[in-house]
C-alpha cells in the first residue's frame, strides 16, 4: 500500500528523531583536533560529495577536521574529468529555426537534434558524478545548477546549456563575485530569463527580479522600484543568435541615470551587480542556503551571520564559507545526522559509488534520478528543485525501492546473464529521441494522441534504464568481505555505518545472508537520509 507525502514524511522526520536516542546513535562526533574517526568521515563525505566507499571513509577517519576539509577543498576541480559529448562543443553556426518562417518539419528536425544532444548532455553529468575524484565539485556544480537555474525546456539549445555547467565547475568553490558576473552573461541564462529581449524603452525586468531575490539579496530586501531601475542597467545584454556567445548591443542600451538601493549613477549590469555584492544581505542569503544544502534545513541565525561576515570579508571566496561551514561544531552534530534527505542524483550516484558499481553506460542512470523528480539540466522553475522533504512522496519513493530492488536482483547471476538482460535492442536511440523531444520543446497545448505517446516514451525510457541497471553485476558477498571482521553480526554491523547516516528503522538479520543485509539496508527508510 502506498504512503501519502505527508505520511512519508513524518516517517523521515520520526528517523531522525531516533538518531538523537543514545542506545541507537552512533559514537559521538570527534573533537576539533581528534582524528575524525569512521563515523565522522563518513558524515563528511556523504554531506560534501556522495555515499563513500569504505575504504575512502577510513582513508579520511585517520585525518583531523581541519586536514580532511583542507584536503576536499584542496582537491576540487575547474574542468570536469570526463569528455563532453562532440555536439557540446561544436563550434558550427546554431541557427535555430525562426517560429514564423521555419516550416514545422525544420522546427521538428531541430527539436529531435537538440533532444538527441540533451540525453548525451545528461549522461555525460552523470558520467562525471560517477568517475569524478572530487565529488565536492560535482555537488556544488549541482549546487549552483539549482541556485542559478536555467533549464532546457526554455533554452533549448543543449550546446548553451553545457556552456553554463562548465561556467558554474570552473567557479564552484571559486569566487561568488566572479561567478555572479560570469553567470548574469551567460547566454543560457540570458535566453532562461529574457535578458536577450531587455532593451532600451521595453525593458524586461525578469533577470533584474531574479539576481536580486533569489540570486543574492533574497525575499524582502529590494524594492519594486529597484527592480525597474536595474532591469534598465541591463538593457544591451544579449547573445549573437549565430555563435551563440555573448553580445553587447550599445544601441539597446539604455546609459540614462538610474537609482538603486538609493544609489544614482549611469549604472550598467555589472555596476549593479556590485551593488548587489556591497550588501550584507548578499553574503546572509547564499550562506543560509549552503547551510540548507550541507548542514540542516533550519539555519542557525548566529553561526550564519558569522560566516557570512567571513564570506563577504574574503571578497566572496566560496572556500572560505565552505571551510567556516565544514569545520563549524553543527556540521557534526548528533541533532544534525540524517535530518536531510539525499536528491535522486545523490541517491543514485551515492548508491554506485558506494557499492563500486561503475556503470558501462551512465544514461540508464540519469533517466532513473529523474524518475525520482530530477532531471538534470531541467529544474521545474527559476525557484529550482525545492529538495529536502519534497523529493519524497509515494510515486518517488517507490522509484527509489524500485530502483534498488532492480540493481540488487542480479546478486549472484553471471555477468553473462546480466550482460543479456540488458542488452540494447537497435531502436533505442530512436526511442530516446523521441521521450526526449517533449522535454527539449516548449509547452503547449496537446496533440492529439500525446497523452497516449508521452505513456509509450515513458515505458521506453523505463526499459532502458531497467537495461542499464540490471547491466551491473552486484555481487553482495564480495562487497561484504571489505568489511573488518569475520563473524557475519561484525561485518553487519560496519555494512550499517557505511551505508546509513542514522540507525535502521528496521533491524538486520545477519544470518539471512549478506544480500539480505544490504538489501534490508538500501530498502529502509533510512538510506534515504544523510
Amino acid at each position: 500500500m502506498r504512503m501519502s507525502t505527508r505520511i512519508v514524511a513524518v516517517r523521515l522526520l520520526l528517523i531522525a528523531a531516533v538518531a538523537l536516542l543514545p542506545a541507537v546513535a552512533h559514537p559521538a562526533a570527534s573533537a576539533p583536533n581528534a582524528a575524525l574517526g569512521y563515523d565522522d568521515a563518513r558524515h563528511l563525505l556523504a554531506r560534501t560529495g556522495f555515499d563513500p566507499t569504505d575504504a575512502e571513509v577510513r582513508a579520511f577517519g585517520q585525518l583531523t577536521r581541519e586536514a580532511a576539509v583542507a584536503k576536499l577543498l584542496r582537491e576540487t576541480r575547474e574542468i570536469a574529468l570526463t569528455a563532453p559529448p562532440a555536439s557540446a562543443v561544436d563550434t558550427s553556426p546554431l541557427r535555430p529555426p525562426g517560429s514564423e518562417s521555419a516550416s514545422a518539419a525544420e522546427r521538428m528536425a531541430f527539436a529531435q537534434q537538440q533532444a538527441r544532444e540533451g540525453l548525451a548532455l545528461r549522461a555525460w553529468w552523470m558520467q562525471e558524478m560517477l568517475v569524478t575524484p572530487s565529488p565536492l565539485t560535482e555537488r556544488m556544480t549541482l549546487f549552483w545548477h539549482n541556485h542559478f537555474v536555467s533549464a532546457q525546456p526554455k533554452v533549448r539549445i543543449s550546446r548553451l546549456m553545457y556552456r553554463q555547467n562548465v561556467t558554474l565547475r570552473a567557479h564552484a568553490t571559486g569566487n561568488f563575485d566572479t561567478l555572479l558576473h560570469a553567470i548574469a552573461k551567460d547566454p543560457a541564462m540570458l535566453v532562461y530569463l529574457d535578458s536577450a529581449q531587455n532593451r532600451k524603452g521595453a525593458p524586461n525586468e525578469n533577470f533584474a527580479r531574479e539576481v536580486m531575490e533569489l540570486f543574492t539579496l533574497g525575499e524582502g530586501h529590494y524594492t519594486e522600484q529597484d527592480v525597474k531601475e536595474a532591469a534598465r542597467a541591463f538593457t544591451g545584454w544579449s547573445l549573437d543568435r549565430e555563435t551563440g556567445q555573448f553580445a553587447y548591443r550599445p544601441r539597446a542600451h539604455d546609459s540614462g541615470m538610474k537609482t538603486v538601493f538609493g544609489k544614482t549613477g549611469p549604472f550598467d549590469g555589472d555596476a549593479v551587480l556590485d551593488l548587489l555584492l556591497a550588501r550584507p544581505e548578499t553574503a546572509r542569503h547564499v550562506t543560509a542556503k549552503l547551510w540548507r544544502e550541507f548542514v540542516s534545513p533550519d539555519p542557525d541565525p548566529e553561526q550564519v551571520q558569522r560566516i557570512a561576515a567571513r564570506f563577504r570579508d574574503s571578497n566572496y571566496d566560496i572556500k572560505a564559507a565552505l571551510s567556516e561551514l565544514l569545520l563549524c561544531d553543527a556540521f557534526y552534530a548528533r541533532a544534525n545526522r540524517g535530518v536531510l534527505v539525499k536528491s535522486p542524483a545523490e541517491f543514485v550516484v551515492g548508491t554506485l559509488r558506494s557499492l563500486e558499481l561503475r556503470p558501462d553506460q551512465a544514461l540508464p542512470f540519469a533517466i532513473a534520478a529523474a524518475g525520482m523528480g530530477q532531471n538534470l539540466m531541467s529544474p521545474p522553475n527559476v525557484k529550482g528543485w525545492p529538495g529536502g522533504e519534497a523529493w519524497i512522496n509515494a510515486t518517488t519513493l517507490l522509484a527509489r525501492k524500485q530502483f534498488v530492488d532492480r540493481l540488487t536482483r542480479a546478486d549472484g547471476l553471471t555477468r553473462a546473464v546480466a550482460m543479456n538482460a540488458a542488452r540494447p535492442a537497435k531502436a533505442d536511440d530512436g526511442e530516446m529521441e523521441g521521450a526526449a523531444v517533449a522535454d527539449s520543446t516548449p509547452r503547449g497545448s496537446p496533440a492529439p494522441g500525446a497523452a497516449s505517446a508521452d505513456g509509450v516514451r515513458q515505458q521506453r525510457l523505463t526499459r532502458q534504464m531497467e537495461r542499464g541497471v540490471t547491466s551491473l553485476h552486484f555481487d553482495s558477498a564480495d562487497s561484504m568481505t571489505r568489511f573488518p571482521g569475520a563473524a557475519p553480526d561484525e561485518r553487519a554491523m560496519w555494512a550499517q555505518r557505511l551505508l546509513l547516516a542514522v540507525a535502521p528503522q528496521l533491524p538486520t538479520d545477519p544470518a539471512a545472508g549478506s544480500l539480505a543485509v544490504v538489501r534490508g539496508l538500501m530498502l529502509d527508510a533510512a538510506y534515504q537520509l544523510k
